[in-house]
């Protein structure tokens, strides 16, 4: 049942494919530790949940990739699986289904934005799929987890191992100005209990690219690729 200000969650199980599932684990996967430390309910928070799917999305990106690529080393096969499972990316699978919209979150977490958080989104559909798995069992998690990240896998399956953006930058900027790429900070905003960074890339004189996120790796990733993709177009100066 939804809370005041919240849709329906019929609406998620709708997107989803999903049938109900028991015993309250949807409203479990759902519920925000904002909303039980201001309520003072004695229910679960989304927590555990979150370090069940965690598991299981791992597991079944892994059988996944295993099988797409039967030649491709334990190297690759990592970099490909952290590309997929990491934060910022569940969040984006999040996004794109309105998970933020089903979240049930303290007052203060909500008008802090926490429905756009990537920390509460990534959270919340790891918690989802946990909560599947609890319910319905590994092959119906299994069809959820693929169902979300449909997209990202296809990517991969197109790219293969990819290197990661700043290893690949640190490449192209050695190669064509024989000096390493620098990072400059150049916000840390803090909103409630998430941080988010803005980080600059440079070489040569000028700017390659600049990029935002939760940590400075993640914005200094975010840098790397826009200059990759610029340098790779053709951008940037000899």
């Amino acid at each position: 049942m939804a809370l005041s200000g919240e849709p329906s969650q019929a609406g998620l199980v709708e997107r989803l494919h999903l049938g109900a599932l028991p015993d309250g684990l949807l409203t479990e996967a759902l519920t925000h530790a904002s909303h039980l430390n201001e309520s003072g309910l004695t229910v679960p928070s989304n927590e555990r949940l979150e370090f069940l799917g965690d598991a299981v999305i791992g597991m079944v990106i892994a059988t996944e990739l295993f099988k797409l690529f039967p030649d491709e080393g334990e190297g690759g096969l990592t970099r490909m699986r952290a590309d997929i499972v990491r934060g910022t990316t569940l969040a984006q699978a999040a996004a794109r289904i309105g998970l933020g919209d089903y979240m049930i979150l303290g007052r203060g977490e909500e008008s802090a934005g926490g429905r756009q958080r990537d920390r509460n989104l990534a959270g919340g559909l790891e918690a989802l799929v946990g909560a599947v798995y609890r319910g319905r069992g590994y092959r119906a998690a299994r069809t959820v987890v693929l169902r979300l990240l449909k997209d990202e896998l296809g990517q991969v399956r197109r790219q293969g191992a990819s290197i990661d953006a700043k290893s690949m930058l640190q490449h192209v900027v050695q190669a064509r100005w024989h000096e390493p790429p620098e990072y400059v900070t150049l916000a840390e905003e803090s909103d409630g209990p998430g941080r988010r960074f803005t980080v600059e890339v440079r070489a040569a004189g000028q700017v390659l690219g600049n990029g935002s996120g939760p940590s400075k790796r993640d914005a200094q990733q975010a840098a790397a690729r826009q200059a990759v993709t610029a340098l790779q177009g053709g951008g940037g100066e000899d």
